[in-house]
């Protein structure tokens, strides 16, 4: 766990959690770690959805053009259709954050 709170965790501190916890050299664990990564790119950018157990769901949703407009002159603009990236938790992972007991 990352000991400032607010600081949040990076690919390298995930790496040295690899590292540290499973026993692989730090080259093994960052290439674990990038493989995952990539996997999990290649994955979503096909529009396929990322499910891991007990964490939660990545989802890609795709967005119609609409009309906004700009906040600071209040002109209306066109907004591209987009695609966007959504997660939502499992509820393992709810109860973790809420330091509740999971279901069983």
């Amino acid at each position: 766990m990352p000991e400032e709170i607010g600081k949040g965790m990076t690919k390298a501190d995930i790496v040295e959690h690899i590292y540290e916890r499973v026993g692989f050299s730090k080259k093994e664990s960052a290439d674990l770690v990038e493989t995952v990564f990539a996997v999990i790119k290649e994955t979503l950018s096909s529009g396929q959805k990322v499910k891991i157990s007990g964490f939660g769901n990545f989802v890609v949703r795709e967005k119609n053009a609409r009309k906004g407009r700009n906040p600071q002159t209040g002109e209306e603009i066109l907004l591209q259709a987009r695609r966007v990236l959504t997660f939502k938790p499992s509820l393992v992972l709810k109860n973790i954050l809420n330091d509740e007991q999971s279901p069983e």
